[in-house]
């Protein structure tokens, strides 16, 4: 089972993007779960949201704690800490101005999603565009799935912003979003 933490703020959407990606996998064939976690419901709080991808059916509706994936939309977020919850082979995928070598491990990939967010959708808002680095390192999502998918969960004109910002991040990581 492929298991993703999102680490957010109320109003990122993080959630969002956590369904998304959930569709997204549905469509290549796999079951998918997709929950958030948050405390006192209110936009700027910390939250985190959760998406499990299994070929089989996902009966554990638990919290992740050993992680292929960590995406963190807000960097303020960021611990060396969180490093600890990622399985062997696992990334850390965050949003941030520093590049990837201003961290100590290797297993962190950077990018600024929200200047980019900002050029295209006139708003810092990077859920959907990260996705655009996950797709360049995992091969059982891929650009189609997850244009699809934003297509069938988000009103066209935000889709269609949404879709472009996915395309630009996924250039510049060097990904290789379709098979």
């Amino acid at each position: 089972m492929k298991e993703i933490t999102w680490y957010g703020r109320g109003g990122q959407g993080a959630f969002t993007a956590s369904r998304i990606l959930g569709a997204a996998a549905m469509f290549r064939g796999y079951k998918s779960l997709a929950f958030p976690s948050f405390g006192p419901e209110r936009r700027g709080a910390p939250i985190r949201a959760f998406t499990k991808i299994s070929d089989k059916r996902i009966v554990d509706r638990s919290i992740v704690k050993k992680n292929d994936y960590i995406i963190v939309l807000d960097d303020s977020l960021y611990s060396d800490k969180l490093l600890k919850e990622l399985k062997p082979n696992g990334y850390l995928l965050i949003n941030t101005k520093k590049p990837a070598s201003f961290y100590s491990d290797s297993r962190i990939i950077s990018g600024d999603i929200k200047a980019n967010a900002e050029l295209i959708l006139k708003l810092p808002i990077v859920n959907i565009g990260i996705l655009g680095l996950l797709i360049g390192i995992d091969k059982d999502i891929n650009l189609s799935d997850l244009e699809k998918s934003i297509t069938e969960y988000m009103p066209e004109k935000v889709a269609r912003k949404n879709v472009e910002l996915l395309h630009k991040i996924n250039e510049l990581s060097g990904g290789n979003g379709d098979d």
